[in-house]
């Protein structure tokens, strides 16, 4: 029976390649914990100290500024949760939707759509235009549609899961679907979608972190309280303590942790994105690795 032993240079290997990327995720968390045990330092420490591991002085009133409104806060975390879940799922759908019908080779003027989509990353109609469309034209403004809408399309994935599609997605599955009576909706749910999974979680984590970390479409189009997105009234809260920091010179009398409440208002951003990841982290491995072995 041959030995179950571990040769000594494997094994020393082994040991170097665990200590290298130990030494890596801890070069990778320390910016993390940096930013969540600052969270809880005081403004005054800060300020004279600068950021440290272990803080001189204490404090949660960077938090407490934060969740001054709970109610706020909850209702912004309900409609980010929303849009960046309902969203990601719509996104997905359409644009690999969008990019299989591109790789099929048996669509009139496939590459006439490509370059035509491909041709909106070039030049755009530029922010007044836009604007003009979507609160007069499409009547969007004080909607969720808009918080949806605006970062629901990507070229660049459309590309990429056409690519995928191409040279990864066998034309002999449609083939044999088809010969036995499905039709190209069907075979586009139960046979193309289950095996571009990896690739979908991959875009799909890239695409929920855009609806996720989106401010700018909110303070643009919507001016409702209970439509505002967690980013955009984080946002808003930073821009009223920096001003009333601005406005008195002596902020120590004020008592408003500004340098604190920045790192606060990041933790609180994204806790769920981080909670999220490892649930896709198995696909996203696979899906980023794609494509890079060819033959």
């Amino acid at each position: 029976m041959p030995s179950s032993r571990i040769a000594p240079d494997k094994l020393l290997l082994t040991f170097i390649a665990y200590v290298v990327l130990g030494c890596i995720a801890l070069i990778t968390v320390f910016p993390f914990l940096v930013l969540v045990i600052n969270s809880f330092a005081s403004e005054h420490a800060i300020i004279n100290y600068g950021y440290s591991i272990v803080p001189r002085e204490l404090s949660v009133s960077a938090y407490e500024l934060v969740f001054l409104n709970p109610q706020k806060i909850l209702q912004a975390y309900g409609v980010t949760l929303f849009i960046t879940c309902f969203g990601t799922a719509a996104s997905l759908f359409l644009s690999s939707m969008a990019a299989y019908c591109l790789s099929r080779k048996d669509l009139r003027y496939r590459n006439k759509l490509a370059f035509f989509i491909y041709f909106t990353t070039l030049f755009n109609g530029g922010l007044a235009p836009t604007y003009i469309v979507i609160t007069t034209v499409l009547h969007l403004k004080n909607t969720l549609a808009v918080l949806i809408l605006g970062p629901m399309f990507s070229v660049f994935y459309i590309l990429i899961l056409r690519n995928f599609f191409t040279h990864s997605i066998p034309g002999s599955l449609s083939e044999a679907a088809k010969i036995d009576g499905a039709g190209d909706f069907t075979i586009f749910l139960r046979i193309v979608l289950p095996l571009t999974a990896p690739a979908l979680a991959s875009i799909g984590l890239f695409t929920a972190l855009a609806y996720w970390n989106d401010w700018w479409t909110a303070m643009l189009y919507v001016e409702r309280q209970n439509l505002m997105p967690l980013q955009y009234v984080l946002y808003k809260i930073l821009s009223s303590v920096t001003m009333a920091a601005n406005i008195v010179n002596n902020v120590a009398t004020l008592n408003l942790p500004k340098e604190s409440l920045k790192l606060a208002m990041t933790v609180i951003s994204i806790g769920p994105i981080v909670l999220a990841y490892p649930f896709v982290q198995r696909f996203f491995i696979k899906g980023i690795t794609l494509g890079s072995v060819k033959g």
